[in-house]
């Protein structure tokens, strides 16, 4: 499956996206920098938007973003956050509540494309 990186600050929704990751087969390590992430250690990189989305985006977007493709996830209310990802060109930006639900799916779908 899948090497993934992944940075979710939140301990308790980390340590549920983690669980889901690893039972679906993906190999996960939690980053604490979004713009460290080395391209050649992971296939894909998870991001939280929940919080200082603006400064995450920039951080992923002077590092590894071109080389790696991205799933983020957001609050549903801030439908701004989802603009900037997408427009920073991030592969996939979806609802915290749908990461919650699909994130295993999710990651499989970006990692086979």
């Amino acid at each position: 499956m899948a090497r993934v990186a992944a940075f979710v600050p939140d301990l308790l929704f980390g340590s549920s996206v983690v669980t889901s990751l690893a039972a679906a087969g993906h190999d996960v390590a939690l980053v604490s920098d979004p713009g460290e992430v080395d391209p050649g250690g992971a296939d894909l990189l998870v991001l939280d938007l929940t919080a200082d989305a603006e400064a995450r985006i920039e951080a992923v977007k002077r590092g590894a973003l071109g080389e790696l493709p991205t799933l983020a996830f957001y609050s549903h209310v801030e439908l701004e956050v989802r603009a900037l990802a997408e427009q920073a060109g991030f592969a996939l930006v979806v609802p915290r509540s749908r990461m919650a639900r699909e994130g295993a799916a999710l990651v499989a779908r970006l990692v086979a494309e």
